[in-house]
């Protein structure tokens, strides 16, 4: 497995790297991946339909929820139309990077949440 994370600290949060498959069986948060690029990504699928917006909602709710994060602090800042997302998460990225990451490890790279 790849040292890289999915994660990635900024000023104001973290930036977490996304695929996501939509219009899946279930809502569950499936592993990592890597990518192309030697990155990791955080794989997630949703039930919800790629139109208008729904897919991201539901993206955001999963993790929320997941992450026992408030859904104010979680933003796609790129990829809005896209299975490979960037979220944005609110918050101290020092106090945010070692409890999320965790919780990734808990998923490992075929488990689900």
């Amino acid at each position: 497995m790849a040292a890289s994370s999915p994660f990635e600290a900024v000023a104001d949060g973290l930036r977490v790297a996304l695929r996501v498959t939509p219009k899946a069986s279930r809502n569950a948060v499936t592993g990592t991946a890597e990518t192309a690029g030697g990155g990791r990504v955080l794989k997630l699928a949703v039930t919800a339909v790629p139109e208008n917006g729904k897919a991201n909602e539901a993206v955001i709710k999963l993790l929320s929820k997941a992450w026992k994060l408030p859904k104010t602090s979680l933003t796609v800042v790129a990829g809005a139309t896209d299975r490979n997302k960037i979220l944005h998460v609110a918050g101290d990225p020092a106090a945010l990077l070692p409890r999320l990451s965790a919780l990734i490890d808990d998923v490992g790279t075929e488990g689900g949440v």
